[in-house]
């Protein structure tokens, strides 16, 4: 005769998830099935890939042990409950950092026990840069090249530099009056260096040099010819030491009653004609037609870069002394213009673009002007330093050079 057993239901594990109960048990699971769990009780989400691993089973349990409090003491009397609820506090704080370091789901994380990383101290390292092996001997830097300013004033003209924010300045002026004996005649000059000091000082010092060799051996027609040759000259006598870096270059000759003015790159020579200013000079830049068409016949290119036109998306001047590595397309050969000075022909500036980048050629006029034209004892350095002050008033962050000459002093 058939008999029936009636069995209760056996607990099911699922695989994802295993509810245990949160008392205190010195057990390990799978001596004892626990009771089943009531909706209240929580759970513990298993983070291994196999759920049912005796290890991952036991750790999970003894940290739901662990943190489950034990009952506190009925009477006050009874230290014996009072230290085990102290002794849980303390191993409490233990568990919960090793379960935020542990656990990989958050949710398994009381809020507020995760451990925060302290973002380590910052630290430096020296940066080796390449050696141009060619020149192996360590780099010392002039004095020159330290100074925040430079200044000169004599008759008839004064000089201001200043360096700008970007580190040493670039910036460097010549003046040399009473050539071949006559105070009259006069040679002044800017120059803009980038990629170093050592293009504008060598143009500095050099270029007067040879352009007043050329103009000496050659007639008064080929004056322009001459300052060409010299700036030419200049320009393969600095690619022959092999220096890096490049110059902008400006010079104004005065001699025999001319003004000859001649540039190569961005500086800018404007006179004051009767207060209206008079550009002597056109910047060499990528943007302009004719130095584009003539860059680009020589397989160059040119392109705007963050709204700055460049040539082979480098330099932002066509034209000046160095740049042996865009030698191909940066020419040293200047454009000169030759003038007779009239009454008319108050005053001139020459300024490197540190200046025209923020002022206009007329605002520099109308700032000179006061200071030059109808005093008794004019002021040009102060005519200077406040044409500087203008540009860096308006943000200017290049150095900038300014030399204003009263051509009357150097009239026929």
């Amino acid at each position: 005769m058939p008999h029936s057993v009636a069995v209760a239901s056996p607990t099911i594990f699922s695989p994802g998830r295993l509810a245990l109960s949160f008392r205190k048990s010195p057990r390990i699971h799978g001596t004892t099935p626990p009771p089943p769990a009531s909706p209240s009780t929580p759970t513990l989400t298993s983070t291994t890939s196999s759920p049912g691993s005796p290890f991952s089973l036991r750790i999970h349990k003894q940290i739901a042990e662990l943190r489950s409090p034990p009952p506190l003491p009925s009477s006050p009397s009874t230290t014996e409950g009072f230290h085990e609820s102290l002794l849980f506090v303390l191993m409490q704080k233990q568990i919960d950092e090793f379960s935020a370091v542990g656990c990989k789901n958050v949710e398994e994380v009381k809020k507020g026990s995760v451990l925060k990383r302290k973002r380590p101290t910052r630290i430096n390292i020296p940066v080796v840069m390449p050696v141009n092996f060619g020149f192996a001997t360590p780099r010392v830097e002039e004095e020159e090249e330290r100074v925040d300013e430079l200044e000169m004033e004599g008759d008839g003209y004064s000089v201001y530099c200043k360096r700008g924010r970007r580190g040493l300045m670039e910036d460097r002026y010549s003046a040399i009056v009473g050539l071949q004996g006559d105070d009259r005649q006069a040679l002044f000059g800017v120059f803009d260096g980038h990629g170093g000091t050592k293009a504008a000082a060598f143009a500095a010092k050099n270029l007067a040099n040879n352009i007043m060799a050329e103009v000496s051996s050659r007639c008064e027609g080929e004056i322009e010819s001459a300052i060409k040759n010299g700036y030419l000259t200049t320009d393969a006598e600095f690619l022959k030491e092999g220096f890096g870096g490049g110059t902008c270059c400006l010079t104004a000759l005065i001699r025999k009653g001319n003004l000859v003015v001649s540039n190569a790159g961005d500086c800018r020579a404007v006179m004051s004609q009767g207060g209206v200013a008079v550009a002597l000079t056109s910047d060499h830049q990528p943007w302009r037609e004719g130095e584009r068409e003539r860059i680009q016949a020589l397989g160059g290119y040119v392109d705007c870069c963050n709204g700055v036109w460049r040539i082979q998306g480098s330099l932002a001047v066509t034209r000046g002394i160095g740049d042996m590595h865009l030698k191909q397309w940066v020419i040293a050969e200047p454009e000169t213009k030759v003038l007779r000075i009239q009454p008319e022909c108050e005053f001139l500036i020459l300024a490197s673009d540190g200046l025209w980048d923020k002022v206009t050629n007329q605002e520099a006029v109308d700032s000179v002007r006061p200071l030059s034209i109808g005093v008794e004892k004019p002021e040009l350095f102060c005519a200077c330093k406040k044409l500087v002050n203008l540009s860096l008033s308006r943000g200017s962050m290049d150095d900038i050079t300014v030399v204003v000459i009263q051509l009357g002093c150097f009239a026929s």
